[in-house]
């Protein structure tokens, strides 16, 4: 073989790369990474809550069925348009932005643990299916680079580009910027952080288009309309769309992540416990309230979010939201000596919320006057 023509084999490999199916995650993004290593010498029973959990697997199958079962419904008795538009709005958008943030939980390998990672792939391209988009893998791929460069602009996937910045700052086109939110969120890390295509990015692709003409030849066009537009309106104007902009979008206090306590955690495998999720990826959403119980001095001082409506209209209407907003840790604008400590106030109390949002408690001030001294 000549060396051109191994120059291009390698690169042809290189291109289509089969991921690593044992790869673990590498967890070093700050502000968390100080937070998980206190927690851990403070409280070493938090790692009795490491580790996938197959519940997941339980729920979020069940969630396709469901899907299957109103997508059979369509397909026979063929609903007027105001009752599709229903149903694709407040079902498949609902169940799909679900089915999203379970692939989220799959990404991170908290169904069948790190040693199997062929069936953690597998399985998010199965629910998957329901959504209609291939995007389980690059997902994956791309969530990756967020946790390992939160908040740096040419690291993390999930930054807003400058065109999204600029055009999105007034009401109303920051409600638009909602509404077309999942094409910049598919189509943004492509663009911002590209990495090589995979394999298995590949097989997701080709099992989601061979499924699609699938339902298209024996459902017809309006089922198969039932799953992506569900998708596009459930990642878009629909209340979990919230936690997108809960999680980085820096309100009052300039704290990088942000954690919501609601309801909604039922239908997003608690992915609104998201400091609590950075702190420790690897504990699967069932523990995640545990973990907050367990170490609640790291957590309970913190603000957080308790309406994903009130977030939406917050981002809307209020000054200087929008996509500018997200936090942008390596230009030390997220102030993530928030998270490295518990404050205390003088009183010997831990700061609330309302003293958070304006500034360092003064014993956080004689702190590091003292370390100057």
């Amino acid at each position: 073989m000549t060396s051109e023509s191994w120059s291009f084999f390698r690169g042809v490999t290189y291109l289509f790369r089969m991921e690593n199916d044992e790869d673990e995650w590498s967890y070093d993004e700050e502000p968390h990474v100080s937070r998980r290593k206190e927690i851990l010498s403070k409280y070493p029973e938090v790692k009795n809550l490491m580790g996938p959990d197959i519940k997941l697997a339980y729920f979020s199958s069940f969630e396709v069925f469901l899907q299957f079962i109103v997508a059979v419904y369509i397909s026979i008795y063929q609903p007027p348009f105001l009752i599709w538009l229903f149903l694709t709005y407040a079902i498949s958008g609902t169940l799909n932005h679900s089915l999203g943030c379970a692939i989220h939980e799959v990404g991170h390998n908290l169904v069948f643990g790190h040693k199997y990672g062929k069936a953690n792939r597998l399985y998010s391209i199965f629910i998957n299916l329901p959504m209609g988009l291939p995007i389980a893998i690059s997902y994956r791929k791309y969530h990756q680079t967020h946790h390992r460069w939160l908040g740096h602009e040419n690291g993390d996937a999930d930054m807003p580009l400058n065109l999204e910045v600029k055009l999105f700052t007034h009401p109303i086109s920051r409600f638009i910027w909602i509404i077309i939110h999942p094409l910049f969120y598919a189509f943004r890390p492509f663009i911002k952080h590209p990495l090589p295509l995979t394999l298995w990015e590949i097989i997701n692709f080709f099992i989601q288009i061979i499924f699609d003409l699938f339902i298209w030849y024996y459902f017809g066009i309006w089922t198969l309309n039932y799953f992506i537009i569900g998708t596009l309106l459930g990642l878009g104007l629909h209340p979990l769309t919230g936690h997108f902009i809960s999680e980085h979008y820096l309100f009052i206090d300039q704290q990088a992540t942000h954690s919501y306590y609601g309801i909604a955690n039922y239908l997003m495998y608690n992915l609104g416990y998201h400091v609590e999720h950075h702190d420790f990826p690897y504990i699967a959403y069932t523990k995640l309230p545990k973990l907050k119980e367990i170490a609640s001095e790291y957590y309970d001082h913190l603000p957080y979010h308790t309406s994903l409506c009130k977030v939406l209209w917050d981002f809307v209407f209020k000054p200087n939201n929008g996509p500018q907003a997200h936090c942008v840790t390596s230009q030390d604008l997220s102030k993530p000596e928030i998270y490295n400590h518990q404050p205390i106030s003088s009183n010997g109390l831990k700061c609330t919320r309302e003293l958070l949002k304006i500034s360092e408690c003064e014993q956080c001030k004689k702190e590091k006057i003292k370390k100057k001294e």
